[in-house]
């Protein structure tokens, strides 16, 4: 008979033998699970980070610090030091108090700008010295935004000479199915000096728009950080109401459960604070020429806008700013016309930036501010000063010029220059319905300056300096 068909008796265990195996299975067992680590279960989901972030230190962004508070989250909050104190914006001690309640400062420049548009000397300027103003008041500053998401290699590389440990983008991430299917970043992200994060959270957002950024990227687990701007009800640009936030953080808050969390920015990059880096320094108006760069409106850039000047102005009128061939020298000139006349002025400024275009001043110095125009109305130098951390501030206004058909030169002497303060923008306004074409404007300090041209109409000087005004004065576009 083949070995493979025979049957053996089977031989029966009594009941004390099956006691002592069963005694000793749940020994192995007890000792395998106290001596081997623990894990997590096979099937479990991936982790996922979610980063609640803020741009730009818009006032209403209280209503956020609130709701994370509420629901024991922490926010990231990019702040432009710049504009810290201007109506609109939050304020210095507003900004310590948001980060006493456990929420991460960061650094979002000084004055916003597009920082791929900037010299590397500027944009390191922009990046450093937010980050030291907001060290200086005893912040934990480790996180960099760039403004519009611009980056470039000289952005990049300013971020990391400021001493940051990380830099946000936006985009790079899906809000939607499909396109390249990325929907979280990585954690420890690949380059953190770019980190990639959806776009930026718009006013048509949904409540559904939000969740599914959360809920894409805990297919994979990682980390989605999510972009907002402002948090208002109504007649904001680029918000999310706080109905739908706090709709939003009720839904994340019990998700840590199946292990997606809110993070800070900072703490997922993870790192201590390095320590300040001071920046390019600021240079003073040349003994040896004009401080105005591109004083005649020559170069102009694709927007209209001239190289190193920025539109400015305030009230109720109606102000259309533009270049046009009616120069004084050369091919250009700048044109401002006012209708609709209430009050305010309009006029063009040189950018509001940390040395790049506006030209830098000495404390106690006097400076001969220059500009060739024709107007049919009146006009007058209005001044504008920027402090040591960047802030820009009105300052002053000239006696009047009067209006001229012709090209006549308008010529006036500051006062001294206050103390804390380190540069100057200037530019002849219109206070009226009418226009005035303004070209090859200067400035000099006093003591270096050459005599006016012969067609000069020189207005007497302040004996003393008024006061800066304590209202910051933010220019241009902030959202992004």
């Amino acid at each position: 008979m083949p070995s493979s068909s025979l049957t053996l008796p089977r031989r029966r265990r009594t009941p004390t033998q099956l006691a002592a195996l069963v005694l000793a299975g749940l020994t192995a067992i007890a000792t395998a699970w106290l001596t081997t680590p623990a894990m997590e279960p096979a099937d479990a989901a991936p982790r996922t980070i979610v980063s609640l972030t803020f741009d730009d230190g818009n006032a209403n962004q209280q209503a956020a610090v609130d709701l994370l508070d509420k629901y024991g989250m922490k926010g990231t909050f990019y702040i432009p030091s710049g504009y810290l104190g201007a109506p609109g914006y939050f304020t210095m001690d507003q900004v310590t108090a948001i980060a006493a309640k456990g929420h991460e400062i960061g650094g979002h420049t000084v004055s916003h700008p597009d920082l791929t548009t900037l010299s590397a000397a500027e944009a390191t300027r922009q990046v450093c010295y937010d980050r030291v103003r907001l060290s200086e008041a005893g912040l934990s500053v480790r996180s960099f935004a760039y403004p519009f998401a611009a980056v470039n290699d000289i952005a990049k590389q300013a971020v990391v000479d400021c001493g940051y440990n990380s830099a946000r983008g936006l985009g790079d991430l899906d809000m939607k199915r499909g396109k390249n299917k990325i929907n979280a970043e990585s954690v420890p992200p690949p380059d953190p000096f770019e980190l990639r994060a959806p776009p930026q959270v718009e006013t048509s957002w949904k409540l559904a728009d939000l969740k599914g950024l959360v809920t894409r990227a805990e297919r994979t687990g990682g980390w989605v950080p999510i972009t907002f701007h402002n948090v208002c009800a109504s007649g904001c640009e680029i918000s999310v109401t706080p109905k739908v936030f706090e709709q939003f953080l009720k839904w994340l808050k019990p998700r840590a459960a199946q292990g997606t969390v809110v993070q800070t920015v900072g703490d997922t990059v993870g790192g201590d604070a390095k320590p300040t880096v001071p920046g390019p320094p600021i240079d003073p108006v040349p003994s040896d020429g004009n401080g105005v760069v591109n004083g005649g409106a020559e170069e102009i850039g694709a927007d209209g806008t001239p190289r190193c000047w920025m539109r400015g102005g305030y009230g109720a009128n109606t102000a259309e700013l533009s270049t046009v061939d009616a120069a004084h020298t050369g091919t250009k000139a700048a044109r401002v016309t006012v209708s609709g006349y209430t009050d305010g002025d309009a006029k063009w400024l040189q950018a509001f930036d940390l040395g790049e275009c506006a030209p830098g001043v000495t404390p106690g110095h006097t400076y001969s501010l220059r500009s060739w125009y024709t107007s049919d109305a009146v006009t007058q130098f209005a001044v504008y000063l920027r402090d040591a951390g960047g802030g820009w501030h009105y300052w002053t206004s000239s006696p009047w010029f009067a209006a001229s058909a012709t090209y006549a030169q308008a010529v006036w002497t500051t006062p001294e220059i206050p103390e804390g303060m380190s540069g100057i923008s200037f530019g002849l306004n219109m206070f009226a319905n009418g226009t005035i074409t303004t070209d090859d404007v200067e400035i000099y300090d006093t003591q270096d300056a050459p005599p006016p041209g012969k067609a000069a109409t020189e207005a007497s000087g302040l004996q003393e300096a008024p006061a800066v005004s304590a209202q910051v004065e933010p220019q241009g576009d902030t959202e992004g």
